[in-house]
């Protein structure tokens, strides 16, 4: 690698910027030579035509300080901690690596499957052996640029969400190998984020609870567990890990404290009489509240199949049961800072999406009038 203490200058102050290039060599791609390098700017300034004696001392002192920044670049290139903190990385497949993270989400039911979709994609784009070196902030935004043009089996484009979610879960490795020291620098974390579309949020009316109340269920710990989260707001992610040591008596009631595995915020949730029944006989301290509950096929085609079954025709999943603690609660007149506190966002816009469906199911109420009146 060779440092380089460049200059720009900009028209429009009259100033020239002072940045470094890192030149990390080339490699060939389909006989092309690819040059590889790194820019750094610095906070450090030039006059152009220095005018007087103080601009003059300030154009010394500021290269002077540029000096020292690239003879520590250099430094840290000889000690081999700049970019890659072992040159041998230089050439690790950073798919295997990717691999790795998901096949651990796979054991901790982490999101397993939004990763392997990733990891899909991630091959489709670069093939199954992409060297760290590779990855660079080019790379990302192709990766980006492929989610965006990229076609389904039904020839239909990718949904901007799942574009979002395969992006992140890329941002997230990345982050994860500056972690362990494998990069210094993220190289996507310069690449722009996508603007979510705002997504349709299914959820239960009070009858249709009630319906899967008196509705049997082949796996009885998933109805549990579906009704606990109907009438506490929690993740599926944090139901499954809960522990009866998380469970806590508080004056006349019980409460729950737990960190969201999703934010890793720590919480303090109430729970109403209604779900401490739906929790079971009490165990040991370090035991899970609802013991045998997966993620899998089977148990999600049961959930579907328990819906059904008690004549309802929504598309349900797990964590509809959010939304329908969220839904009931603002249809209650619970005031929506309370509802977001106890759903544990971080930001109150987060909730508001809660509210426009409460408002929209308003506007529906008030229509009823013209449908009855019609002239």
């Amino acid at each position: 690698m060779k440092v380089h203490l460049k200059e720009r200058l900009s028209k429009k102050t009259g100033k020239i910027s002072l940045y470094l290039e890192i030149y990390k060599g080339y490699i060939k791609e389909e006989g092309k030579i690819k040059h590889i390098r790194d820019y750094e700017y610095l906070d450090y300034f030039l006059y152009e035509k220095p005018k007087n004696q103080v601009e003059k001392q300030h154009n010394a002192e500021q290269l002077k300080f540029a000096e020292a920044v690239k003879a520590q670049r250099i430094l840290e290139i000889q000690n081999g901690t700049y970019g890659f903190n072992n040159l041998h990385l230089l050439n690790a497949n950073f798919i295997e690596y990717f691999q790795k993270l998901t096949d651990e989400r796979k054991e901790s039911n982490g999101n397993y499957g939004n990763w392997d979709s990733a990891l899909k994609q991630l091959v489709k784009y670069g093939g199954k052996i992409v060297p760290f070196k590779d990855v660079t902030t080019e790379f990302c935004e192709g990766f980006k640029e492929f989610l965006l043009t990229n076609k389904t089996k039904t020839g239909k484009p990718l949904a901007k969400n799942s574009v979002i979610s395969y992006l992140n879960k890329l941002k997230a490795a990345l982050n994860q190998a500056f972690d362990d020291k494998i990069i210094n620098e993220n190289p996507a974390k310069r690449i722009k984020n996508i603007k979510a579309d705002e997504s349709s949020r299914e959820y239960l009316t009070k009858e249709e609870v009630e319906a899967l109340i008196e509705t049997d269920c082949r796996y009885e710990i998933l109805k549990r567990a579906f009704l606990f989260s109907c009438f506490t707001g929690m993740r599926w992610s944090d139901v499954n890990k809960l522990t009866w040591k998380d469970v806590q008596k508080f004056e006349n009631r019980y409460r729950i404290h737990f960190t969201q595995k999703k934010t890793r915020g720590v919480e303090y949730l109430d729970i109403p009489d209604i779900a401490l029944k739906y929790m079971g006989e009490k165990g040991e301290s370090d035991e899970k509240v609802f013991v045998g509950l997966k993620y899998s096929a089977y148990m999600n085609t049961a959930l579907a199949r328990w819906v059904l079954k008690a004549g309802i025709t929504k598309t349900i999943t797990f964590h509809c049961a959010r939304h329908t603690f969220a839904t009931f609660l603002l249809t209650k007149g619970v005031e929506i800072y309370t509802v977001s506190k106890m759903l544990g966002h971080r930001e109150l816009k987060t909730t508001q999406v809660y509210a426009k469906i409460i408002d929209q199911k308003k506007r529906e109420a008030a229509s009823i009038f013209d449908e009855d009146f019609k002239k």
